[in-house]
């Protein structure tokens, strides 16, 4: 089955060490390069608002906990440290890590969970009410990935930093003393390459992942959608034009999806996800010289494709060559960051091959890695039901 590649943004939240700005992107555009882009007639109308304002709104809950519980807090000491603990500390709100769905702030913290990047644009409009200065910055942390419904999904990184005083305007970031918010351990941190980016590109983020999202439910207008406002807050970002490409495909309006694709490769002239998206598009049409040619590039800028390892292994595993499918899952460990389904196959090779304790610590690792409450209860339940069948 063919994967299609798109990108989640994530940021991860925990205290560190500061960081020196780099400069943002270079906001010059391809002439042209949404000309005849968008085809609305293709799509019916979003059935779910699609809304810039409302992703880092302060919503009269939040104002109401801020005013009674966090500003008391922030006269204590460093503000920005206080307010990091009391969203994130063992008190106040006790947020979960929830990769299930990108929210905006008022409904991360409704509901007490979010993704990274929810978690990041709530902890941005806390900031703000707090009247702290705040800069988003993309970082080098390298790329996890997931997969859903023929979707491949790369997961970029951002973080947060938190300024002591209000700061005027960029000019003044050198001079104010920042703390980055971030799960990465301040020694991995300093060794990253960070890009601050506008809020625009935040805002692009946070509509591409539900583009995303969109699209991985069988939503396609809704991805479409979301997808085009992204690229009209910022039309810098290759991602963006990337989902669109994998919409278009979807929908079987292949010009459009070339045209996405190139787009997006000439914001990035190195995207892979783009690069390979476009290999599958150029062979659908029959163009399998141009196709090839683009797959060879693809071949030389990324050797090993993700998933294409584990995809092998889980061949194996049918054919009953547990041996040669542990080896297969080992090496796209290397791969994917240590993704939840790949160390749950692992267990069950392990398991086939009687090395039960090995098993065991692969499942509990599935448990440990998996980003949803569902794949948690999924995990937990089978890593129960072994035990009480005297398999471990």
């Amino acid at each position: 089955m063919k994967l299609w590649f798109l990108l989640l943004c994530c940021a991860a939240l925990s205290a560190c060490s500061t960081v020196t700005p780099r400069a943002g992107p270079v906001d010059g555009l391809v002439d042209g390069l949404v000309d005849g882009l968008f085809d609305d007639a293709l799509f019916a109308p979003a059935t779910v608002p699609v809304s810039a304002a409302a992703v880092f709104a302060f919503s009269p809950a939040m104002q109401q906990v801020f005013d009674s519980e966090i500003r008391p807090r922030l006269q204590r000491g460093d503000p920005r440290r206080a307010l990091i603990d009391a969203l994130y500390g063992k008190g106040l709100l006790r947020l979960d890590y929830d990769a299930e769905m990108t929210r905006t702030a008022a409904e991360a913290f409704d509901v007490h969970a979010g993704n990274c990047l929810s978690l990041l644009i709530m902890t941005a409009s806390f900031a703000r009410e707090a009247g702290l200065p705040v800069r988003f910055q993309t970082v080098s942390a390298g790329e996890a990935w997931a997969r859903s419904g023929g979707l491949l999904f790369a997961i970029g990184h951002v973080n947060l930093g938190l300024g002591r005083g209000m700061a005027s305007g960029p000019q003044d970031w050198d001079m104010t003393e920042w703390l980055t918010v971030d799960f990465i351990p301040p020694e991995d941190l300093a060794r990253r390459r960070h890009e601050v980016i506008a809020e625009a590109r935040v805002l692009a983020m946070y509509m591409n992942n539900k583009s995303a999202e969109a699209l991985a439910l069988g939503h396609a207008d809704n991805a479409y959608a979301w997808a085009r406002a992204a690229i009209g807050q910022d039309r810098t970002f290759a991602g963006s034009f990337n989902t669109l490409g994998v919409i278009y495909q979807r929908r079987g309006h292949l010009p459009g999806a070339e045209r996405a694709l190139r787009a997006a490769l000439a914001v990035e002239p190195r995207h892979l996800h783009a690069l390979s998206n476009l290999v599958g598009v150029l062979k659908a049409q029959g163009r399998d010289g141009e196709a090839l040619a683009l797959a060879a590039e693809l071949q030389r800028l990324q050797p090993a494709a993700p998933f294409a390892a584990f995809d092998e292994g889980l061949q194996r595993m049918r054919e009953g060559r547990y041996a040669e499918a542990k080896a297969l899952f080992e090496r796209e460990l290397g791969l994917t960051a240590g993704y939840h389904e790949v160390h749950f196959w692992l267990a069950v090779a392990r398991q086939k091959l009687g090395d039960h304790r090995a098993a065991l610590n692969h499942l509990r690792q599935a448990l440990d890695g998996s980003t949803t409450r569902e794949q948690q209860a999924l995990y937990a339940g089978k890593l129960e039901r072994l035990k009480a069948q005297g398999v471990f």
